[in-house]
């Protein structure tokens, strides 16, 4: 008797976690229509070829990218050909920078001495602006795939570094007392005890080197030359074919919002565990 009265309790309780998030899904539909919208109304009142309505370039922009065959998820070749190598780019720069980041981060985050040599070096790297640096990238490495993925992990590594160096850094000392009092090795404490607890200013850091990534992708490509969306945009741009610039320009901005909410998803399986730590936490 006991179990059958304690399902109906469970049903009520994922009903009640259900309907918050749809009812926010339906507001952020609403928005994101409301904003079409606004979009459209400013846009023919204005009346500048330059900015022209979502009713003139998404229409095209289905007929060039989402008209393909059902097995290729309705992307055209045409879609694939610049998707693939520009995803392609995306993801090696900022796996590569992602792995040098959390490496190097956990090495200088437990070595003060190092930490406080390094890091005016440090500062400076990031304060450089990867585009400036292409020219110096394009003599290095000329024109190719190379050269935008090397601008794209130059760009990418400074958050992933930073926040990988201040978790490891931050590591509360009496844990590492203890891990010591243990007999727990150096690599043992790295893996079991400071990566943990670095893990959520890395995942920070790896978020935000997403969205720069997705930047840099755009403008190696705009300037390197690659293919890729970068190519097609300016190649738009150049020929005056204004809605498919826009049609770009959209693409690159729901690109852009798949990629956050797909690490975002990763992000809360990955760290479930210190969410519920800090649940419990007393106040």
């Amino acid at each position: 008797m006991t179990a059958v009265t304690e399902r109906p309790a469970v049903r009520r309780v994922t009903v009640r976690r259900g309907v918050p998030r749809l009812r926010r899904l339906g507001l952020q539909v609403a928005v994101l229509v409301a904003a079409l919208a606004l979009w459209e109304v400013v846009t023919r009142q204005v009346e500048q070829p330059y900015f022209p309505p979502p009713s003139v370039f998404l229409p095209q922009l289905q007929t060039l990218w989402f008209s393909g065959p059902p097995a290729h998820a309705f992307l055209t070749e045409e879609a694939l050909h610049s998707l693939v190598p520009s995803l392609a780019k995306l993801a090696t720069g900022w796996a590569i920078a992602a792995a040098a980041g959390v490496v190097l981060g956990l090495a200088l985050g437990r070595f003060r001495p190092l930490r406080q040599y390094v890091d005016p070096v440090l500062q400076l790297g990031r304060a450089v602006p990867p585009p400036t640096l292409i020219p110096l990238f394009l003599v290095v490495f000329h024109l190719g795939t190379t050269l935008e993925v090397v601008t794209i992990a130059f760009g990418v590594v400074w958050p992933v570094l930073l926040n990988t160096m201040d978790g490891a850094a931050s590591v509360d000392p009496l844990q590492l007392d203890t891990a010591r009092v243990f007999g727990l090795g150096r690599f043992s404490r790295m893996f079991h005890l400071i990566l943990p607890a670095s893990a959520p200013k890395i995942f920070a850091g790896l978020r935000v080197s997403v969205s720069i990534a997705l930047i840099l992708m755009v403008i190696a490509e705009l300037m390197g030359g690659g293919e890729g969306i970068g190519e097609d945009l300016v190649n738009a741009q150049r020929t005056f074919q204004l809605p498919a610039m826009w049609g770009y320009i959209v693409i690159l901005g729901v690109l852009g919002y798949l990629l956050n909410t797909l690490f975002l998803v990763v992000e809360r399986r990955s760290l479930r565990w210190y969410r519920g730590s800090r649940q419990n936490e007393p106040l």
